[in-house]
């Protein structure tokens, strides 16, 4: 089967327990989109970006939403929460299967630094298998950032990407066009799925694998519910999209060593010349 039905819910949250939103949002995905089978929601969704709510997983809230994806029959990648782990906090996203069962959960890898301190980054890619239907993988918000994370999932055999995000600033343009790009150049579907009301800006987006905008949402409420063609993707990864390009066969096949990739090599001479990542400051105007 190479068609599935999936639905990104953009919903307006506050900084503080959301989880009843999301079980009712859910029910009524349910109800109003019988043919969807899996949910995705923005990140952080469950509580807001609030470190001080983080919890061990397994744990209470994370049981809620596995009762709520069993009661819908739903695989559910719920966003994200904030997990306390040996004395860390990490910024994780549960996969959750139609039976209530966790199946993975993804640690976000590039915590948006500075400003979201506190939060250790994780190290392991996730993908996970949908019986009869394909590969998908988790990414999350600034992940998209830094290509070789789509990279590798694709190179990991993830056929689509699920991407919570969590985004209010004026840099919405940027991401959409990086979400295009990732989903181009690794021929895969791209869901960036926001948040909305206080805590986002919205604008979703869902892209295909050849780079082409499929849907994208206001700055509102919305359920982008689309069906994903699994074998557009195979046909596009295989014979190039519209005959065309077939990136991950020449990125497999190249001879070229990637400086920037070799052990160590991130503290180049040129990348160390920018000094440490901390916040901006003023460049002038303050009393003297």
């Amino acid at each position: 089967m190479s068609l599935f039905g999936i639905a990104g819910l953009q919903l307006e949250l506050r900084n503080g327990d959301n989880l009843e939103q999301l079980e009712a949002e859910l029910d009524l995905l349910r109800r109003r989109f019988p043919w969807v089978a899996m949910a995705v929601i923005g990140e952080l969704a469950a509580f807001g970006p609030d470190p001080s709510r983080a919890q061990p997983l397994p744990g209470a809230a994370e049981a809620r939403l596995c009762a709520a994806a069993r009661r819908n029959q739903l695989w559910l990648v719920p966003g994200s929460l904030f997990e306390q782990h040996d004395g860390k906090v990490y910024n994780t996203a549960p996969v959750i299967d139609p039976a209530g069962t966790v199946v993975a959960r993804y640690r976000k890898m590039f915590p948006f630094l500075p400003y979201e301190r506190g939060i250790t980054p994780g190290s392991d890619f996730v993908t996970f298998e949908v019986p009869a239907v394909g590969r998908f993988g988790v990414s999350i918000c600034y992940d998209m950032w830094f290509p070789e994370t789509t990279r590798n999932l694709a190179w990991l055999g993830a056929e689509v990407i699920l991407h919570p995000s969590m985004t209010n600033t004026i840099d919405r343009d940027g991401e959409l066009a990086i979400g295009r790009a990732n989903a181009m150049v690794n021929q895969c579907y791209f869901l960036d799925i926001n948040v909305a009301g206080e805590l986002g800006l919205g604008r979703s987006a869902i892209f295909g694998p050849g780079g082409e905008v499929i849907c994208t949402a206001g700055a509102g409420r919305e359920a982008l519910a689309v069906e994903l063609d699994l074998q557009a993707v195979r046909n596009a990864r295989t014979r190039g999209w519209l005959g065309l390009v077939q990136p991950l066969k020449s990125f497999r096949d190249s001879v070229v060593a990637l400086p920037a990739h070799a052990p160590g090599a991130r503290h180049s001479a040129y990348l160390d010349s920018l000094g440490p990542l901390t916040m901006p400051t003023r460049h002038g105007g303050l009393p003297t």
